[in-house]
């Protein structure tokens, strides 16, 4: 049940998966996420797609005949029918009696924890409701390619833990292909075997989620999973910035290769005062903002560059910051990844 799909238009790769992957797709706004599940599916975009499910080309037939699941952003659910009869339609469609489409319908919106809800309209359903509803009506049918665009961004934070659970157990039996938009990097990294980062309508890097969180190759993926990075030209030393400044690296890259510099909020160390020593990598800041991380606190320091450390509550309080507050920033040349891009 492998997918191998060539597209063109605004977007311009080639993607081949084995059964039983799961694929996160991640990028900025108008990467081309949205645009390539859509082509997938047969509905008209900005690309068209080349596919092969189970080696049988795909391509010239309608969406109904590919057997794909799509859950798009809005869900698309039918409104003028209940949750169960919503789930049921595409079973009814592949044949199934009315009765028996009826019993898994139900059986899939009770895995989701939406079984209570059957028998309302999507009217009188929430965001996250009508969202499993959705995700149940495409797993019910059991196709060859699941596609779902954000599947879990309405859902509140122990909901989408709840349903991260049921869709990871269901994924792990499931001998399709799933292709995953999402910008949330924990259901990426718990969900995914591979992440296809997008950019312009071209893939970035296409890894397993340990060597894109390890050594990203987009600025905003490494920002996605919360880590500081600049994109630069690689110098002796270590790394030009494309803005303002540099950096150090214990393990510089070719002078004048372009490079991506990335750094932990962990590896970034904060002063009242210029720390003795003089460091590698040190320079002034103005404390920006201060968010709350569980027991520890991410700080915003603008400068040159600007960058998020991350402390804790006892740290932060000992050095008195507050926004407007002045610091030094130190991190030392190990701290530095670079990656050639």
């Amino acid at each position: 049940m492998s997918v191998v799909a060539a597209l063109t238009g605004f977007l311009d790769l080639e993607l081949k998966v084995q059964p039983g992957r799961t694929v996160a797709v991640v990028g900025p706004n108008g990467a081309g996420k949205t645009t390539l599940l859509r082509a997938l599916a047969g509905l008209p975009g900005r690309a068209h797609a080349h596919v092969e499910l189970a080696g049988r080309d795909v391509s010239a037939e309608p969406p109904y005949r590919r057997s794909i699941g799509y859950v798009p952003q809005d869900g698309a659910l039918f409104p003028h029918l209940p949750a169960v009869r919503n789930v049921a339609y595409g079973l009814r469609a592949q044949g199934f009696g009315r009765r028996e489409a009826q019993a898994q319908a139900m059986e899939w919106l009770e895995r989701l924890g939406v079984g209570d809800l059957a028998g309302r309209r999507p009217s009188a359903l929430s965001g996250g409701q009508a969202q499993r509803v959705a995700l149940a009506r495409a797993l019910a049918v059991r196709p060859t390619l699941l596609l779902l665009d954000e599947p879990l961004s309405a859902l509140d934070a122990t909901t989408r833990a709840d349903v991260r659970h049921a869709l990871r157990r269901h994924l792990s039996a499931f001998e399709g292909v799933c292709l995953m938009v999402t910008h949330d990097p924990v259901d990426a990294i718990a969900l995914a075997d591979r992440i296809l980062v997008l950019q312009d309508g071209r893939v970035a890097q296409d890894a397993p989620p340990t060597e894109v969180t390890r050594a990203p190759r987009s600025a905003w993926v490494a920002r996605m999973f919360g880590r500081n990075a600049y994109p630069g030209v690689a110098t002796v030393t270590g790394v030009a910035l494309s803005g303002n400044g540099g950096l150090v690296a214990a393990e510089p890259l070719p002078p004048g290769t372009a490079t991506l510099a990335v750094v932990d909020p962990e590896d970034v160390a904060l002063y009242q005062d210029r720390p003795a020593g003089s460091p590698r990598n040190c320079w002034p800041g103005t404390v920006r903002d201060l968010t709350p991380l569980g027991t520890r606190l991410r700080v915003t320091v603008t400068g040159e560059p600007d960058i998020v450390a991350e402390v804790t509550a006892a740290a932060a309080s000992e050095l008195g910051l507050a926004e407007g507050v002045e610091v030094w920033v130190s991190v030392k040349a190990t701290g530095v990844t670079l990656t050639a891009v």
